[in-house]
């Protein structure tokens, strides 16, 4: 069996832990990284299917992050979704354009990242 990968990054351990419980819950194998730079190391070394960006990060933040990983061989792969408390539709507009396939306003729940990941065709309707 091919087990799908997702890879969540955000600061917040408590925001990666609900997320993982969701992913996991729709078949996924769960990574985390708490910044863009650690997700990039990951995300050279084995490509996740889907990855779960929070904008605001130290180190290195979602939007530098996202451009760098579609940047990288084989990075135009994952479905990026990006979690955000960012509601300006120009920010949004930003994360579209940097190579999100969509975003989820925080605080999200299951039945919200389950319809995104549809929509995004990361799993199937």
């Amino acid at each position: 069996m091919n087990f799908r990968t997702c890879l969540i990054v955000d600061d917040s351990r408590i925001i990666r832990k609900v997320a993982r419980r969701i992913i996991e819950g729709l078949g996924y194998e769960v990574d985390e990284a708490a910044d863009g730079a650690e997700a990039l190391a990951y995300c050279i070394g084995a490509m996740p299917d889907v990855v779960l960006v929070d904008w605001n990060m130290p180190v290195m933040d979602g939007i530098t992050f996202l451009r760098r990983l579609r940047a990288t061989p084989g990075g135009d792969r994952p479905k990026v979704l990006f979690c955000t408390i960012e509601t300006r539709p120009k920010r949004i507009a930003e994360a579209l354009a940097a190579g999100a396939d969509d975003y989820v306003m925080k605080p999200f729940d299951g039945e919200i990242l389950q319809s995104k990941l549809t929509e995004v065709g990361a799993i199937a309707a």
